[in-house]
């Protein structure tokens, strides 16, 4: 009766609740159950009454109403089902009720009302399913639980099913991917290419402004990894994405349809570089088309007065920065290049365009504004163009380099941890922006060159430098000693070391005088110990080496400490072993080779072998004790050894030089370094080597 009678009035409420509490049988529970529920659908309870319903009844009565299989009579098999389910989508309403171990352990029940076949009397239990997902997504253990307890897949096939509720479906994957993108792609790679499939081919197909519309979309579906050109289904989504958006982009486009687009296409640069975009004559257009646009809407929009204050124009100015990265990569390909050399040279005018915009912009920053990751991003392109192009904008970026070094500092001695912009969220990390590693190439270019060095010393950049380089090589030796495999880390140490090393050679006084570099040569001398050990390190090693004895000419005061002792025994021992006796292919006579441990790393490290191998040889003068180190080394009878052993044309005579230069400084220095050279047929060898310098020195 009270059922029959309607009404939904305050007063009603509070008796039908009252009956829930004190029902002596399950028909009166059921009679009031059917009153509260018709309020909540109406949505005419607010939370103090939704939390009176939940303590009148709290979870029990809502479990036993999805268990039931038997409805009351004349009514649906599903009708207690569907009450249930309105008890539960009342109670997600409060975030708190929403996160209880209940309603998680029911995520496997909203996932097969989705997925089952749909009665069109039911959808109002479809409905309430949704609102109980969505509520779970929003509370902390939610997209972990829901990951999980198979909602992704779930989600899925509603979707492709395209059945009732499948646009709220494809709503709450986006909102699942943009929290937990990296574990929905891990676990339910097979559902989700599926979705991705058909929002491809519906791209593809779209003749109207759902083509705009699924822009937006297709980014949230293109994952970072696994890699979609690994899949055969995936590189026929990307195929159909290609030819989407070469229709796109090849037609007069409004401003609002072309933002889309190209946000679309930087995603797909993002997850797989340039590979999806095919060789050819229509893809080297398209290509070029591609980063044409980008540099045009950089321009337009870094060019004008208040360039950023339209909404959304950072994440389109943005994606045009990820296309024009790819267009510098393109024009640099040598091997299989999908640009013309035509093409090549009129990107890169066009970019150079575009990078006066950005540097005009940046110009323009105010100092409260440098914590905007739009500012990082611009950074970033400006680092990647002046890495590879050196020769371009000389004048604008001297002039930008003040401001470059005050940014770089600033975010260094704050240890910014703001996010960068991206256009495919990454699980919502927050990743430190470490700005001045993305310059280091940049300013290795400058600090070879007179004026920008000049500048970039006038403005702290040594000192800055200095510290960077210390706190890397925390970061990569901070566990024990141990080095972690820190590729990004490693490289900054690297070209760290190449900017150093332009110092040394171009302005040694800065060496002297400023502090800062004692204390990098203190860092050198206690690194290189424990770097040595370390095979895969071989090229930072290289650099260590070459640097510590570069500066340890200019800084003499190393006289016999223990560090400096154990640094010179370490370099000694990188320099000697680089070398060994081979067999000849075809011949019975050896020929001196790179040793194996060397071969893999010998492009990046010969140089820097050789420098190294100067600046030794410069240091024996310097420090008394430095040849007893080579004697306890046992170098230089390994050296002779491996000089009277091998064929003397397999040493070409870069190679010579770089040994005579060594043995002359250590036989005018030291006795017993010119006696074992002497007992060891060093007159021969050096006869035989064209060593005429040594010989000299040996016959005095």
């Amino acid at each position: 009766a009270m059922a029959e009678g309607g009404g939904s009035s305050s007063a009603t409420l509070k008796r039908c609740l009252g009956v829930l509490r004190d029902a002596r049988n399950d028909s009166e529970q059921f009679a009031a159950l059917l009153l509260v529920t018709k309020a909540v659908k109406a949505g005419e309870i607010d939370a103090k009454t939704r939390r009176q319903i939940f303590d009148a009844i709290g979870f029990t009565f809502p479990n036993r109403l999805l268990a039931s299989r038997q409805p009351p009579a004349g009514c649906p098999e599903h009708t207690f089902r569907a009450l249930g389910l309105t008890l539960l989508a009342c109670f997600c309403t409060d975030p708190e009720l929403a996160g209880h171990s209940q309603i998680l352990n029911k995520i496997p029940t909203f996932n097969d009302i989705l997925v089952s076949p749909c009665d069109p009397d039911a959808t109002s239990m479809i409905d309430d399913a949704y609102q109980c997902l969505s509520a779970v997504l929003a509370t902390t253990r939610g997209p972990r639980e829901l990951v999980t307890k198979g909602t992704v897949s779930a989600l899925c096939q509603a979707y492709l099913n395209c059945g009732y509720g499948s646009d709220r479906a494809l709503t709450l994957l986006l909102g699942l991917l943009a929290i937990a993108e990296a574990k929905c792609w891990q676990r339910d790679a097979p559902h989700l290419l599926a979705v991705l499939s058909k929002l491809s081919n519906d791209f593809l197909k779209a003749e109207d402004m759902t083509k705009f519309e699924l822009c937006e979309v297709l980014p949230h579906f293109i994952p970072l990894s696994p890699p979609l050109t690994q899949d055969s289904q995936g590189s026929e989504c990307l195929c159909r994405l290609y030819k989407g958006l070469a229709n796109i982009l090849g037609s007069k486009l409004s401003q609002s349809q072309r933002d889309p687009a190209l946000k679309l296409a930087a995603c797909l640069v993002q997850a797989c570089g340039s590979e999806w975009i095919p060789a050819g004559s229509a893809g080297s257009k398209f290509l070029a088309l591609l980063v044409n646009l980008a540099c045009v809407e950089v321009r337009l929009t870094l060019e004008e007065p208040e360039p950023l204050e339209t909404e959304g124009k950072k994440e389109v100015v943005t994606a045009c920065y990820v296309l024009i990265e790819m267009g510098i990569q393109e024009c640099l390909r040598e091997e299989k290049p999908l640009l013309e050399d035509v093409q090549k040279m009129q990107l890169m005018r066009i970019m150079e365009e575009a990078f006066g915009a950005v540097i005009f912009y940046l110009r323009q920053v105010k100092d409260e504004e440098l914590q905007d990751p739009f500012i990082f991003a611009s950074v970033r392109i400006l680092g990647a163009w002046m890495a590879e192009e050196t020769s371009s904008l000389k004048q604008e970026i001297c002039e930008l380099l003040p401001f470059l070094v005050h940014y770089t500092k600033k975010l260094f001695k704050e240890g910014s941890t703001a996010p960068q912009p991206e256009l495919v969220s990454t699980e919502g990390s927050v990743l430190p922006q470490d700005a001045l590693r993305l310059l280091l190439p940049a300013f290795c270019h400058l600090t070879a060159e007179d004026r920008p060095r000049d500048i970039l010393i006038s403005e702290g950049a040594p000192a800055l430098l200095c510290e960077y380089f210390l706190r890397q090589w925390e970061v990569l030796a901070s566990e024990c000693g141990s080095l972690t495999p820190l590729p990004s880390a490693e490289m900054s140490l690297q070209t760290a070391c190449g900017i150093f090393l332009n110092l040394v050679v171009t302005v040694p006084d800065l060496i002297r005088q400023d502090k800062t570099f004692s204390s990098l040569m203190d860092v050198l001398l206690k690194s290189l110990p424990v770097l040595l050990p370390q095979k895969d390190h071989l090229v930072l090693t290289a650099n260590i080496v070459t640097l510590g004895l570069m500066m340890a000419r200019i800084l003499t005061i190393l006289q016999g400490t223990q560090p400096a002792k154990e640094f010179f025994g370490a370099a000694i021992c990188f320099l000697s072993q680089a070398h060994t006796a081979q067999a000849e292919p075809g011949s019975d006579s050896l020929a001196v080779a790179v040793s194996p441990a060397y071969t893999s790393t010998w492009d990046d490290i010969r140089e820097l072998w050789f420098l190294g191998m100067q600046a030794l040889a410069s240091c024996v003068p310097l420090f008394p004790w430095l040849p007893q180190a080579v004697l306890q080394a046992k170098w230089l009878e390994s050296l002779s050894e491996l000089l009277t052993r091998v064929a003397p044309a397999s040493l070409d005579f870069e190679l010579i030089a770089a040994f005579q230069g060594v043995l002359v400084e250590l036989a005018r220095a030291s006795e017993p370094c010119r006696d074992v050279i002497l007992s060891h047929h060093g007159v021969e060898w050096a006869n035989l080597y064209g060593m005429a310098a040594l010989e000299q020195c040996l016959s005095e």
